[in-house]
């Protein structure tokens, strides 16, 4: 057993893996590598199990641990799938109307001067009386303040008020801003209120499945400008870790390539992260990321994410072209407690079977007719859901999203890596159960089953393609070619060509499969460095090494 303090572990978590490397610091020499699947409904069950698989594979003493290094796209996932915390927004001294990522806003008077002089005295009454209309539909609290970065003290007032009415977490704008802008003020306090309860959850499973290992150094997580900060950091600043993942991505790729400049995609089971590396270092947005549509004050590496992955859902619906994505879901070759696939998928509301996650509460059960449902029927189709229940479907929907945000049930379908098993080229799951359901989903496309993955495959390839013209084009030229070039081999009369500069590095299990014809079509090359598979936590641990 390797007792000597000389070692760091790197820990990625995504969407469907967690990743795990032990890295020699002295020589800088790999030393081992794991996965293990992201357990959603316990965050510290599936860390816990890749790290006991690199130590016991590496014969590494839990003690010979100097580091632990970590990055996730937890955050970057719950926003792509409206996942993150209900968060109402408080917002004072500024009457004018804000598109914010909130469910509910109210305006208090308040706020101060440039020169941080109070404009007129806090309403306190108005918080009181929003939070006791609005704490039985939110999940946490935002506070914005005219000048709040001269004067934040409306602000501190405002979340104290707060937190004497409600239970639930608040996070004032002046924690992440210090710069003029009231929008993207907001707008940066919103998206840190959104994924403060995704964060808290994730850090607690990395410190209980640490603790539970005997590892013991200090813990650092890759802030989205590729640096790095310590685990109260990342929870107070949640949004900072929106780019996490693609930091990682970034510095994995900065480090493992002979060239200065390239684009770096992380095909990951939700999302498909694209970066940046000029001059040998990853590119930085220091004006602030745009989140979607929302802008921010929250500085990263310049990425763009499209919700294209291993695990996006494939959507059929009568007359409408084929869907892959945003939604994940659990791939049918994954999943061991579902009825035969080929006894319920289909179109519409068929594409997706609903089974109740382990270990939800009895109190929990019986509170929801779903749960009740899937607990005495087991998995079910949202659409023979909604016949036993016989109820509206926009109550049904309601409930049903409550149920997947709080992770009480989770849902199984179709997928890109179900479509890899149908043609031969994975065998991490039941290739059967896959089979069935493509022999299914194809009958109704009028194809074969092999036809009907590569058409999966080919959509997954295009959208993938499509993003990167969309965001190089748009970097370079302005973007308005963009619909254009992403379909230029369907114009008859005229023949262009698109060539990216750059090469292209790719990271992720899947990254070989949905990015080698994405390169092909671009035409430019596409390497997959040395233990590309695991290129997150490997990254996690070159962001520890340029931060010291």
């Amino acid at each position: 057993m390797v007792t000597d303090k000389r070692y760091c572990i790197g820990i990625d978590t995504g969407g469907t893996f967690t990743d795990a490397v032990i890295v020699d610091t002295v020589s800088g020499a790999v030393v081992c590598t794991a996965k293990s699947p992201t357990t959603h409904y316990d965050i510290q069950k599936g860390i816990q199990s890749v790290v006991e698989k690199v130590l016991a594979a590496s014969a590494v003493s839990p003690d010979a641990i100097a580091r632990t290094c970590v990055s996730t796209t937890l955050a970057t996932n719950a926003l792509v799938e409206n996942k993150g915390a209900d968060v109402a927004l408080f917002v004072i001294g500024f009457n004018q109307r804000l598109e914010v990522p909130a469910v509910a806003a109210r305006f208090v008077p308040g706020g101060h001067t440039i020169k941080g002089e109070e404009v007129e005295p806090l309403g306190i009454q108005y918080i009181v009386d929003g939070v006791n209309e609005l704490k039985n539909d939110v999940e946490a609290w935002a506070v914005c303040s005219s000048m709040a970065f001269v004067n934040p003290v409306h602000e501190l007032v405002a979340a104290k008020a707060v937190k004497l009415v409600s239970e639930a977490p608040v996070f004032c704008s002046h924690e992440a801003s210090c710069r003029a802008g009231m929008k993207e003020r907001a707008s940066t306090a919103c998206l840190n209120a959104q994924l403060l309860p995704v964060m808290k959850k994730f850090l607690s499973g990395i410190s209980n499945a640490l603790t539970a290992c005997g590892i013991s150094g200090e813990v650092l997580v890759v802030r989205g400008d590729a640096t790095a900060m310590n685990m109260q950091e990342a929870l107070t600043h949640a949004a900072t870790t929106i780019a996490s993942g693609p930091a990682a991505t970034a510095l994995f790729g900065a480090k493992t390539t002979n060239t200065t400049d390239a684009l770096i995609l992380d095909v990951g089971g939700t999302t498909t992260d694209i970066t940046l590396i000029k001059d040998g270092k990853p590119v930085v947005d220091t004006s602030g990321m745009s989140i979607g549509k929302w802008e921010t004050h929250v500085e990263a590496v310049e990425m763009f994410t499209v919700g294209v992955g291993g695990d996006s859902l494939v959507h059929l619906t009568n007359g409408k072209p084929m869907e892959v994505g945003p939604a994940r879901v659990t791939p049918v070759c994954m999943a061991r407690d579902i009825p035969a696939p080929e006894t319920w998928i289909g179109q519409s509301r068929l594409s997706r079977c609903i089974t109740m996650l382990p270990d939800v509460s009895h109190e929990n059960i019986t509170a929801s007719p779903i749960l009740a449902a899937l607990q005495e029927h087991g998995g079910m189709t949202p659409h023979a859901l909604l016949t036993l229940l016989g109820v509206a479907e926009i109550t049904f929907e309601q409930e049903l999203t409550k149920l997947l945000h709080k992770q009480h049930v989770r849902e199984v379908g179709f997928t890109p890596t179900d479509a890899l098993h149908v043609l031969d080229k994975l065998s991490i799951g039941d290739q059967d159960a896959a089979c069935n359901a493509a022999k299914t989903l194809a009958d109704i496309e009028g194809c074969s089953a092999e036809g009907f993955a590569r058409s999966v495959l080919t959509k997954a390839e295009r959208t993938i393609e499509e993003t990167v013209l969309r965001h190089l084009s748009k970097r370079e030229i302005g973007g308005n070619l963009v619909g254009y070039l992403a379909n230029r081999e369907e114009n008859q009369l005229l023949q262009i060509t698109v060539s990216l500069n750059v090469p292209m590095i790719g990271i992720g299990a899947a990254a070989p499969y949905l990015l080698t014809n994405v390169a092909k079509r671009l035409n430019t090359t596409i390497s997959f460095p040395e233990h590309f598979a695991v290129g997150n936590a490997l990254g996690s641990v070159f962001m520890a090494e340029r931060n010291c």
